[in-house]
């Protein structure tokens, strides 16, 4: 085993190599490591050794070599992204734009002209040697198999990663599932029987990937996942039958990419909801997502850090949180070169927004004890750095990871999260049209009429404007609903 250590302040790397590192170092030169093998009171035997050069695995070995890549991308007039230290970017002669963007020495460099791209990895192989290159459009980069279209999408799949995930979990996974998790996702039972050490350590192996998967291309199962994670060390077998859930419904839409395409470099768009006490210690979820045009860009499924009294504060603090990612992707975009002229900030909670535009102005008795870190919110909109904009429950694509959804709900929200209808056209071709929202209009006192229920019952028809589905069309699904109520009544 090799452990570093670092010494301020002439930055020594100072390491060392226990158990049989030791006796290998000994072999190979039993008269220089010899004399200076330490053994303590255990009878452990350990070696220090003192680092000449930068040995792949240390933690300064990542931030030498990330100030040696720079230093190359910088000599050739790049300017590195102040909102992402491995994004950088250079006007070429030519006006355009050349971006290298790298995940350790993983590299990836794009501009309109073939020649510009052949030119830089040239230069970059002077300096560091030969290199393993993939041209055109199709790419595996860190796990992803990348394809950019013509028509200006590009799809991510990690179908490697899946089927490994799924071979190496002990049961068969074969069964079909349609969500990757039930309604009872969040519940714990305390009695549940706890998992075998072996078991719990391949849990934790197979919801590691997963979350590496779910990060990148499959952020469908981002719900099940976050709750899995928070699992990992205490896991009982109710949660490796969650677990085999997910793994079923990855089974079944293994080749089911992310789709990503953008309408407005200009317009970043963000949905943010919350489900309030949805977790055994009453800690609510926060989902959001954001988007630029077809898929998620940016999707988030997290538990709130601290217990809130009411729907409204949970969703206070769910878009306080989420807040920040949506600057990040406003700031990082403007550094890239991109003039964003507007950020959409949507919610389905007009009491949260009310508080989020007014401070404490709005706060009543049970909204005082708020604390006033989220309320920024309102600097923000007073800058104009983002818009609030309401957004009607049945349209919130943040809810999708705020709670595990099932049925049509979940399919359609799955569908314009990743970008594409499986097995059907793209949304994107299809007309999108705007609808009044079907609600009930509430008597003052009294049960509500049958009309009325339905109408609520069919509030979710909102969803046309999503699918692209006609008002007409969705007025006659209404009035036969009705009628066939009509019909088993009598």
């Amino acid at each position: 085993m090799l452990k570093e250590r670092t010494y301020m302040p002439t930055w020594t790397r100072l390491s060392s190599f226990d158990d049989d590192m030791v006796d290998y170092m000994v072999e190979t030169n039993p008269e220089k490591y010899g004399p200076h093998v330490h053994t303590n009171k255990y009878g452990k035997k350990r070696l220090y050794v003192q680092l000449l050069k930068a040995l792949y695995g240390c933690m300064q070995s990542a931030m030498l070599w990330w100030k040696l890549l720079t230093s190359t991308l910088v000599e050739e007039g790049f300017v590195v992204n102040p909102y992402d230290p491995c994004v950088a970017n250079k006007t070429m002669p030519d006006g355009k734009q050349c971006t290298v963007c790298w995940y350790v020495d993983d590299l990836k460099i794009s501009h309109e002209s073939k020649e510009v791209v052949e030119s830089l990895v040239e230069k970059i192989e002077e300096r560091y040697g030969k290199m393993t290159v993939t041209r055109g459009p199709k790419h595996t980069y860190i796990g992803m198999d990348i394809e950019f279209k013509n028509n200006g999408e590009v799809k991510i799949l990690m179908k490697d990663y899946l089927t490994e995930a799924i071979n190496d979990f002990s049961e068969d996974c074969s069964r079909r599932a349609v969500t990757p998790a039930a309604n009872h996702l969040f519940r714990v039972n305390e009695n549940a029987e706890l998992l075998d050490e072996e078991d719990r350590k391949l849990l934790h192996s197979i919801t590691a990937k997963l979350l590496f998967v779910s990060r990148r291309a499959r952020p469908d199962i981002q719900v099940a996942i976050s709750f899995l994670t928070s699992r990992v060390t205490k896991a009982d077998k109710d949660d490796w039958k969650k677990l085999k859930r997910v793994l079923q419904y990855l089974n079944w839409t293994i080749d089911m990419p992310l789709t990503l395409s953008i309408d407005n470099l200009c317009v970043v768009k963000t949905w943010v909801d919350a489900a309030f006490a949805t977790h055994d210690d009453m800690r609510s979820h926060t989902g959001g997502i954001i988007s630029m045009g077809k898929g998620a860009l940016y999707a988030s499924s997290r538990r709130q850090k601290i217990n809130t009294k009411s729907s409204m504060e949970a969703e206070l603090v769910g878009a306080a949180d989420f807040l920040a990612q949506t600057l990040w992707t406003t700031n990082f975009l403007r550094a890239q070169g991109y003039e964003v002229s507007r950020s959409e900030y949507h919610q389905d909670n007009q009491s949260a927004m009310k508080m989020e535009k007014n401070r404490q102005q709005s706060a009543g008795q049970k909204s005082r004890h708020i604390n006033i870190r989220y309320f920024f919110i309102k600097d923000r909109v007073a800058s104009g750095e983002i818009t609030l904009l309401y957004c009607p429950t049945g349209e919130m694509l943040g809810d999708f990871f705020s709670k595990p959804q099932q049925g049509g709900m979940f399919r359609r929200f799955r569908d314009v999260i990743m970008g594409e209808r499986v097995g059907d056209k793209d949304l994107g071709d299809k007309p999108q049209t705007e609808l009044t929202i079907l609600a009930p209009t509430r008597k003052k006192k009294g049960k509500r009429t049958t009309n009325e229920r339905m109408t609520a019952k069919w509030a979710n028809v909102t969803w046309a404007k999503v699918l692209g589905n006609s008002q007409d069309q969705v007025t006659r699904d209404v009035t036969k609903h009705r009628a066939d109520q009509q019909v088993r009544r009598i």
